[in-house]
């Protein structure tokens, strides 16, 4: 059955009618602090220096990072429907400042891994999840596009951090630079959270979600795993999710090894690959909403099969190919941060979402365990960066398939 029905009531019913944006706007703000973590390969080449270790060791606090990040949101995903959200906020941005401060005095590289990686990851997973549940209440409609824009400020975050991280690294050294972030978040952050309180139920004009009946399942979590579209869509998002962050965490070793880019150079292309990050929130929250999740899913697999090969047979090392390229596969990473939540929310119902979103974030676990060890291990092993596009390719060809077979609709393109 779907959640939400039509209603003859005016909008004048929803409390948030003109709060609601707002919520947007902040909670952008706040994302692009949470982002923080896609601007550390700015960080991965002077960690190298000073603790004289390789790649694959220095991708470690990114990958401890990530997988605190998606455990807490996991674990904190049923006390988001108890707790005030300004709570959540506030533990989750003291965790988070208090993590990268951490980082500013550790005496070993180990340290960094608890402080940068554990402390700070499971900061962002408790700070990040409210904010959503709140938007995805206030709009029963255009709730793809809201939730896209709110989480574009978590893609756009290298825009501005990756060239203030890499000036403030030149300035006053990595160690300072940590602890300058850390205290920054640790004021702004929970000063954000403020604004946001728990969500009330919002009644709106014409905001049934458009899919069909027997395509939308309530029910207990193991009725949900046990779903085909949702383990369909967990394996794609797996795969998106390993694509994304193995780019994201090298994207400034790529520049410099592949294409020759100087290190200063690469930092401030991270921020044009950021915005293509976040403009691949709204918009492939819109292709979900208008069309399909299937319609989503082939779109980004497609595109990430065309750009890894590209890069894959490419002799011609242009800044140019590295642009476009780096655009496109950063882009996708944001439309798989798009979908996901757009798609449980359209096929699961908002009764149990955060439950059901927390399980499927898993996914984005599983999918830094895979991609960014195997990105150090790749350049470990064969000696170049380039390799790892092969990869890349095997499973934009299998996540087509997992799409095709688990989230193909009866119609596949849901006009409203």
């Amino acid at each position: 059955m779907n959640t939400f029905k039509k209603s003859s009531t005016s909008s004048s019913t929803d409390p948030y009618k003109y709060k609601k944006w707002m919520f947007v706007i902040l909670g952008m703000i706040m994302f692009m602090c949470l982002g923080t973590v896609y601007s550390w390969s700015v960080f991965r080449t002077p960690i190298e220096e000073q603790y004289q270790i390789d790649a694959t060791l220095s991708g470690l606090p990114y990958l401890v990072f990530l997988l605190g990040y998606t455990a807490s949101m996991v674990i904190t995903g049923k006390l988001i429907d108890r707790l005030n959200p300004k709570l959540m906020i506030l533990i989750g941005g003291i965790m988070v400042g208090l993590g990268w401060f951490l980082s500013g005095i550790a005496v070993s590289f180990n340290m960094i891994i608890v402080s940068y990686g554990a402390i700070s990851g499971a900061g962002v997973g408790i700070a990040y999840g409210p904010p959503i549940k709140v938007i995805s209440s206030c709009f029963t409609k255009k709730r793809g596009v809201a939730i896209g824009l709110l989480l574009a400020g978590f893609g756009l975050s290298p825009l501005v951090t990756a060239p203030i991280t890499k000036a403030l690294i030149n300035h006053i050294g990595v160690n300072n630079t940590f602890k300058a972030v850390g205290i920054f978040f640790l004021i702004v952050i929970p000063l954000i959270g403020l604004y946001f309180e728990k969500p009330a139920k919002v009644t709106e004009d014409n905001n049934e979600l458009k899919v069909d009946d027997n395509d939308t399942h309530e029910g207990s979590i193991l009725e949900v795993i046990k779903n085909a579209k949702f383990q369909g869509l967990w394996l794609c998002f797996v795969i998106g999710t390993s694509v994304g962050l193995m780019i994201i965490g090298i994207s400034s070793q790529i520049g410099e090894e592949l294409f020759k880019i100087d290190s200063n150079t690469t930092a401030f292309l991270l921020s044009i690959f950021a915005i293509f990050n976040a403009i691949g929130r709204p918009l492939f929250g819109w292709i979900t909403d208008r069309f399909s999740p299937f319609v989503s899913a082939m779109t980004s697999f497609i595109l990430i099969f065309i750009t890894a090969g590209l890069m894959y047979m490419t002799k011609d090392y242009t800044i140019f190919i590295y642009i476009i390229a780096l655009s496109v596969l950063w882009m996708n990473l944001g439309a798989w941060l798009s979908i996901a939540p757009t798609t449980v929310a359209m096929y699961f119902g908002e009764t149990n979402y955060s439950r059901n979103y927390g399980v499927l974030f898993t996914a984005y676990g599983i999918g830094a365990v895979i991609g960014t060890p195997l990105a150090g291990y790749i350049r470990t092993q064969f000696g170049s960066y380039q390799y790892i596009f092969l990869p890349i390719m095997i499973m934009a060809i299998i996540g087509m398939f997992i799409a095709l077979l688990t989230l193909k609709p009866k119609s596949i393109f849901k006009l409203k």
